[in-house]
């Protein structure tokens, strides 16, 4: 007979899993708000873009910020001198800090993804079922790499898992749409 491995002590896995819990519920974003001073408004549809994608990412995300304090989190999302900055405060309106990302290592991905994107929607109207699967796939890679350079960028700054990354990609996408 082979060796047994040793049992959890008693108590182990439900101390194991309310620190999973409580992880889950302070590393997070509760709410997002926009700097109306320097975030454009755009048209309806565009407005509506931004209300989804902010709508998504408070859903469902794992945010760890580099910075004193706990979460739930805040944030306000201003652009400043070409970087996004997340000033981030607690559920209870403590001031944490702020991280700023430059926007300009996303400029050519996001004018990629919009290019790929545009193709996209104009093959649903005609193109045929493999024309329209390259374009998504071409589109969802284009979404990881913005993904990857976004956690790349806040490494250092913020934790995130991949899928928050993609989320607050999306994001970013939408407030450089005109319109």
């Amino acid at each position: 007979m082979g060796a047994r491995p040793a049992a959890e002590p008693a108590g182990q896995a439900g101390v194991l899993g309310a620190q999973r819990a409580v992880s889950e519920e302070t590393h997070r974003i509760v709410q997002i708000e926009l700097d109306e001073h320097t975030v454009v408004r755009r048209s309806a549809d565009v407005e509506h873009e931004r209300a989804v994608a902010i709508y998504d990412l408070i859903e469902a995300n794992y945010f760890k910020p580099n910075l004193e304090g706990d979460g739930p989190y805040v944030l306000t999302l201003s652009v400043q001198e070409n970087r996004l900055v997340f000033d981030i405060v607690d559920e209870k309106g403590k001031a944490l800090g702020e991280v700023a990302l430059g926007l300009v290592a996303f400029r050519r991905i996001v004018k990629d993804y919009f290019t790929v994107c545009e193709s996209y929607f104009e093959a649903i109207k005609t193109a045929p079922p493999s024309r329209i699967e390259a374009l998504d796939m071409g589109r969802r890679g284009l979404h990881n790499e913005g993904s990857e350079l976004l956690r790349a960028q806040l490494k250092d700054k913020i934790e995130l898992d991949f899928d928050t990354a993609r989320r607050l990609f999306t994001l970013l996408c939408v407030l450089h749409i005109r319109g």
